[in-house]
């Protein structure tokens, strides 16, 4: 089971429910990233200035508001943390209502809520509750710092916190200044009756396992073919300046070795000269040591 992402309680009234708040979606989209075709280097992401096509360095960087084209007020982090709310770590229940009266464009994100120390007598008893009134709840919640609105509302033997839009960030019907040719079309019966079998035709069950990102499956399938055929590029590691002396090291006592055609000596075949303990400690104390390449 997926962790809580929050813990908290729901509050109303005098009644207290402590709850965890787990994720009811996930994303599975392709992550796409972007790479140097000329090396195969990971391309990464860099603040510009739009002005002056320079670099700049997160501490030249301050928050502002746009007022109007070109003009700026310039909020600090300090303030912007002041102006947070508080963490209450309550899901604060504030009315109930149909669940019909949400408008549709208002439903954003879905949580499931499971029990936590021993509340499950009174979740149990506020989702049949829900049940029995055919009604959700709207409160009031904060997440990692931003204040929510949400609905609170029964799902089979579970209760769900579905994360609501603002009604002030969902834009109104007039948007789309529909005309009269649509707001007061006539349509004939046989139009409709046509139009009402075929929906009738095509009518079927919910099947989940039928609907699929079709854009995904075929990304991933030609990501296997493409492996499967050894397309894959390789991005390494650039070696370290100790790494490379390391590996040069030991390239030439391999060369060595085989110029003296396995022998211990050098020329003629000779025993080499017998070395001192001393001398020995130093030798081995002045040559560097291959070491692993680490990962990182």
């Amino acid at each position: 089971m997926p962790r809580s992402i929050w813990k908290g309680a729901i509050s109303f009234g005098l009644v207290h429910i402590p709850v965890g708040l787990v994720s009811a979606t996930t994303s599975q989209g392709v992550d796409f990233d972007w790479l140097d075709k000329r090396s195969m280097d990971p391309v990464g992401y860099k603040r510009i200035n739009k002005t002056t096509g320079k670099e700049v360095t997160s501490e030249d960087i301050v928050k502002g508001v746009e007022l109007q084209k070109g003009q700026y007020v310039v909020i600090s982090e300090e303030e912007i943390r002041a102006a947070h709310p508080e963490a209450t770590q309550t899901i604060d229940i504030f009315s109930f209502v149909d669940s019909s009266q949400i408008p549709l464009p208002n439903f954003e994100k879905p949580y499931y809520l499971s029990p936590v120390k021993r509340g499950e007598k009174v979740y149990a008893l506020l989702r049949e509750a829900l049940v029995q009134t055919n009604k959700v709840a709207l409160a009031n919640v904060v997440i990692r710092t931003k204040a929510r609105l949400a609905a609170l509302m029964p799902l089979d033997g579970a209760l769900m916190l579905v994360m609501l839009r603002w009604p002030s960030d969902v834009r109104g019907l007039e948007t789309l200044e529909l005309t009269d040719a649509v707001t007061k079309a006539k349509v004939t019966k046989k139009e409709l009756d046509m139009a009402t079998r075929l929906i009738e035709d095509m009518s079927s069950d919910w099947q989940p396992e039928e609907y699929r990102d079709e854009f995904q499956d075929k990304i991933m399938e030609l990501v296997e073919e493409k492996a499967a055929k050894g397309k894959i590029e390789s991005v390494e590691e650039e070696e370290s300046v100790e790494q490379r002396r390391s590996a040069d090291v030991t390239d030439l006592t391999e060369l060595l070795k085989r110029s003296l055609g396995g022998k211990p000596g050098g020329k003629g075949g000779g025993k080499a000269p017998a070395r001192s303990s001393k001398a020995k400690s130093d030798k081995e104390d002045d040559t560097p040591k291959p070491k692993r390449a680490s990962r990182g």
